[in-house]
């Protein structure tokens, strides 16, 4: 009776430890972001050093407003020539031109599926036999890379919950299923660790 409870008890509060948790993550960023700035101007002025929760309030609004700010740029043209242009301005920064690049191509071809890419989703037998998870065909020739690799196909496997940091394999096409979801539905599943199921096809 104790075990039984004390399970319900940790699946009731899980979710709220798991929310808290990423809240107070993101309130801590925002702090270490914003205390040297503002503790600068605090020193300007001739006022005190601002406290922790004056920071994340300062924090939090800043980055509304900063979310508001971008949202607003991509809507005109000259937003968009900037926006590219600070786009541009990191693909030419050492290290995180790399973090930064294959972060913006990947989620873009999961999203768009642009030439083909991404755009179809296979069940896939990973990461040993027996177990399958859900892929996303990246291209459909191997012969770069493999001999006669015509006939096999470059899957990426998304781990999860960050999606970014998967597998690339490469398989035989016959070894892996079509499945009828789209790469939404497949990005979401993955981010959600199972457990949001992705409604089935109609008319199937």
């Amino acid at each position: 009776m104790i075990r039984k409870y004390l399970v319900a008890g940790i699946f009731t509060l899980l979710p709220m430890v798991v929310t808290l948790w990423i809240l107070e993550s993101i309130f801590t960023a925002l702090v270490r972001v914003f205390r040297g700035p503002l503790t600068w101007v605090a020193h300007q002025i001739h006022m005190a050093d601002p406290p922790t929760w004056g920071l994340g309030l300062f924090s939090a609004l800043a980055t509304v407003l900063l979310l508001l700010a971008v949202g607003a740029l991509v809507g005109n043209f000259i937003g968009r020539q900037l926006l590219a242009w600070l786009d541009e301005l990191m693909m030419h920064v050492p290290i995180v031109k790399t973090i930064y690049g294959a972060t913006r191509q990947l989620m873009g071809a999961i999203q768009s599926g642009h030439g083909g890419s991404f755009k179809d989703v296979v069940l896939v037998e990973w990461p040993y036999p027996g177990s399958f998870t859900l892929g996303f065909v990246a291209s459909r020739d191997c012969s770069w890379a493999v001999p006669e690799g015509q006939t096999m196909i470059a899957v990426y496997v998304p781990t999860s919950p960050n999606p970014t940091s998967g597998y690339v394999i490469m398989i035989e096409a016959a070894r892996v299923r079509p499945v009828h979801l789209s790469a939404d539905q497949a990005l979401t599943w993955a981010v959600s660790g199972g457990v949001v199921v992705p409604d089935p096809p109609r008319g199937r």
